[in-house]
């Protein structure tokens, strides 16, 4: 199974996810063609509600540990559904690789 695939599949099973995007951000780096290694997740979901940043994160690693040492990074962007519609649906843009040409 694919690790997007993988992924994909655990946080679908763990969380009442009211919207997800996995994106494969593995082109931007200095990697091998096709591979899965750099992954922006957006995930809103209101069992964060009143967990601060961090505690969101703790709890999507926890989730994944399991899959993390398979992969090199992961950009989290994580919201209750009032804070996805405050930001009108959107998240922030990754920024460039620095080290890959």
């Amino acid at each position: 199974m694919k690790i997007q695939t993988e992924i994909e599949s655990i946080i679908n099973q763990e969380f009442d996810v009211q919207y997800i995007s996995l994106e494969n951000e593995s082109y931007m780096h200095n990697v091998p063609k096709d591979s899965e290694s750099h992954f922006k997740l957006i995930l809103v979901c209101d069992i964060f509600n009143g967990k601060r940043p961090v505690q969101r994160h703790q709890l999507v690693y926890r989730t994944l540990s399991e899959i993390m040492p398979k992969i090199h990074a992961l950009a989290l962007h994580l919201y209750t559904t009032k804070e996805w519609d405050e930001r009108n649906s959107s998240a922030p843009s990754s920024p460039k690789c620095h080290g890959g040409e």
